[in-house]
């Protein structure tokens, strides 16, 4: 049996690319003509023009920051969602945005992720994630049909009542967060219950720390992770290399600075950006998640020829409150572009005699009095707060995915 759930996990990746920038031209046309909110985002983008990367990665970045305010002035969903798609379902998420489910089989792409944790047609699933409100629970049992599983919708809380149908039913594997599984295992113990049928675990939503890994496989097993959101679905998952979560071959990945649309290189931390290459329900054109991750290099061990990533490395809105005023990583960047001889900046904010402070730290080409001034100038005119500046040599600053860095919490 095939360790690939298809023939795309295998291309050539400059075929991907070729193909999935063809159907992201047609996604972009459809969404213009269809999603009211993407045409007035897009309204300058000729689709025919985003022929790859480079392209894509001047298209504005719609970030999740931003959804709550759209549907509540648009509702339900910002006028985001295609005109006449058939939905099955509408979901909720906490800070009151709603996500559609639209009636495509496997509407959030689980199916791949769930076969290369080892999952196969006819496997009994023990479901974990929330069937109430979210989608997770929904997003795991539709990609666990269209592998041809048999899913228990265990949903959240109930241990005991859980315990006892994994009893009863001997699961082959588990699907939820690696906590409640940790939980599971632990009352069965107590209980003296077998949970032996279990050999397979997909898990997310939460770190899973490899020591946690660790006691899953000495129990037989084998827990993997995939990285999904409501709004756009899986993004990456974990194969049986152990190599870094491999790009799902539905989207198309960029890791961009911080309170900006500008792709950082190879191994830099940065935000998730995910285009949907082909959604019909619900085509958003350079989401940002507000992830933090990074992409690493080369291909898998598994012969997977996708990029991948680190995974989930905490969360790219770094806004903070000074004096009363909230500064955001893309004032940041509007300073550093008024600036030719800045490369890269980093805001950090303290308060040393219990007043606070701000300094930009700039890896600059140039270090003068003058573009000292000019950048104080800067920091005054976009914050509306008073600011220093210290320069930096380039390259030297932190390659972390920091834009902000608010020292005060640590004091």
């Amino acid at each position: 049996m095939s360790e690939h759930y298809d023939a795309l996990e295998t291309r050539d990746p400059e075929q991907r690319t070729r193909e999935q920038f063809a159907q992201l031209q047609r996604q972009i046309a459809y969404a213009k003509l269809h999603a009211p909110a993407i045409a007035r985002l897009l309204a300058d983008v000729d689709p025919r023009e985003v022929t790859g990367p480079d392209q894509l990665a001047h298209l504005p970045v719609l970030r999740k920051s931003e959804l709550a305010a759209m549907q509540k002035a648009a509702p339900p969903f910002g006028e985001l969602v295609a005109r006449g798609a058939p939905l099955r379902q509408i979901f909720a998420s906490p800070g009151g945005i709603y996500e559609p489910e639209g009636d495509a089989p496997d509407y959030w792409r689980l199916a791949r992720a769930l076969y290369a944790a080892g999952f196969r047609n006819g496997d009994r699933v023990h479901n974990a994630f929330a069937y109430h409100l979210t989608p997770a629970g929904s997003m795991l049992a539709t990609g666990g049909y269209a592998v041809g599983c048999v899913v228990f919708p265990g949903g959240v809380g109930n241990t005991e009542q859980q315990l006892a149908a994994m009893a009863d039913l001997r699961p082959d594997g588990y699907v939820g967060t690696p906590s409640f599984l940790r939980i599971l295992l632990e009352r069965a113990d107590e209980s003296h219950v077998k949970l032996d049928s279990l050999r397979r675990a997909l898990v997310s939503a939460e770190p899973f720390p490899p020591s946690l890994r660790d006691a899953f496989a000495a129990r037989g097993i084998h827990g993997f992770q995939v990285y999904a959101t409501a709004d756009v679905g899986s993004i990456a998952y974990e194969t049986s290399a152990g190599d870094g979560l491999v790009v799902d071959e539905g989207v198309f990945v960029e890791i961009v600075r911080p309170g900006t649309g500008e792709p950082v290189a190879v191994g830099e931390v940065g935000e998730v950006v995910v285009t949907p290459i082909a959604n019909a329900t619900y085509p958003l054109i350079r989401f940002g998640t507000g992830d933090l991750s990074a992409l690493l290099p080369g291909a898998s061990a598994c012969g997977r020829t996708n990029r991948r990533i680190k995974g989930w490395l905490g969360r790219a809105d770094q806004a903070t409150k000074v004096k009363g005023m909230f500064v955001h990583p893309a004032q940041v960047d509007t300073i550093v572009k008024r600036h030719p001889e800045v490369k890269r900046a980093r805001l950090v904010v303290d308060n040393p005699d219990g007043s606070d402070r701000l300094i930009l730290h700039v890896e600059a080409s140039g270090m003068d009095r003058e573009l000292a001034d000019a950048i104080v100038a800067s920091i005054r005119d976009v914050t509306k707060l008073r600011g220093e500046v210290s320069f930096r040599a380039v390259d030297e600053l932190p390659k972390d995915g920091k834009v902000i860095d608010d020292l005060r919490k640590l004091e």
